[in-house]
């Protein structure tokens, strides 16, 4: 609650000036005596009092609308995310697409069917993200992180994925031909339907990957793969995966 204070009268100049009485500070006293006067005189006036409540009233309905006002701020962040992506489809680069990809996915907003191909997105960090169907056709996305993604039935062709994270992502049904995963982390990944064909897996984490039942992975180069079992070795071999190993090994 808004308490003002009430000043009592100050004493008049001759009262005043007899209590202060060293002539070298005369000035000074008389300025404060002039201050005393002019606060006592102001505390009196009920205008300024009004102004402060209207000022903290101000206050109180900024807040107020601030709140009632935070929807539509997310909605217009969100629009302006969906633009930076939409407009540079086709294109290459990041175009901020990195950023607005990571805001959307951050507020827990569906992916689904987005067009990023070609794109330059390097580190982007998408975990949990619901990307169903999206096309990521011959994008850069090395370090990048799709931990727990849902990534099924998407095109992600020619796509670079060195060193990428994919633990527990859901890569069923999805087209990784011809993609880059050397050194990428498909740890407890699902790739059930996935096509591998002529995929770069060297040095790949298969640690509880399933690949039960693969599209193809014909000429796909499995050298150097880290906890792959006897039965995954076995299914990946039999849909045509080769265990060649290259002039240089994928940095690690």
């Amino acid at each position: 609650m808004l308490v003002r204070e009430r000043h009592s009268r100050p004493a008049t100049w001759p009262q005043y000036s007899q209590q202060k009485n060293r002539g070298w500070a005369r000035f000074f006293f008389r300025v404060e005596w002039f201050c005393e006067w002019a606060a006592w005189a102001l505390s009196r006036w009920a205008f300024l009092e009004v102004l402060e409540y209207l000022s903290t009233l101000s206050v109180l309905v900024a807040v107020v609308y601030y709140f009632i006002d935070a929807p539509h701020r997310v909605r217009q962040v969100h629009y302006q995310a969906w633009q930076v992506i939409n407009t540079s489809q086709g294109k290459g680069g990041s175009g901020g697409r990195i950023e607005a990809l990571q805001q959307l996915n951050q507020d827990r907003i569906s992916l689904t069917g987005v067009d990023a191909a070609g794109a330059f997105l390097q580190g982007v960090k998408l975990e949990g993200a619901r990307m169903s169907r999206c096309d990521l056709e011959a994008a850069d996305l090395r370090d990048a992180g799709f931990r727990g993604a849902d990534l099924s039935h998407c095109n992600l062709h020619s796509a670079n994925f060195r060193n990428a994270g994919f633990e527990g992502a859901d890569l069923s049904q999805t087209s990784l031909s011809e993609a880059d995963l050397a050194g990428a982390n498909l740890r407890a990944a699902n790739l059930n339907g996935a096509d591998l064909s002529d995929a770069d897996l060297g040095y790949a984490d298969f640690q509880d990957a399933r690949v039960e039942h693969l599209a193809s992975a014909a000429r796909a180069n499995i050298h150097g793969a880290k906890n792959l079992s006897t039965a995954a070795k076995a299914v990946l071999i039999a849909s045509g995966a080769t265990d060649i190993a290259a002039n240089e090994t994928p940095d690690r």
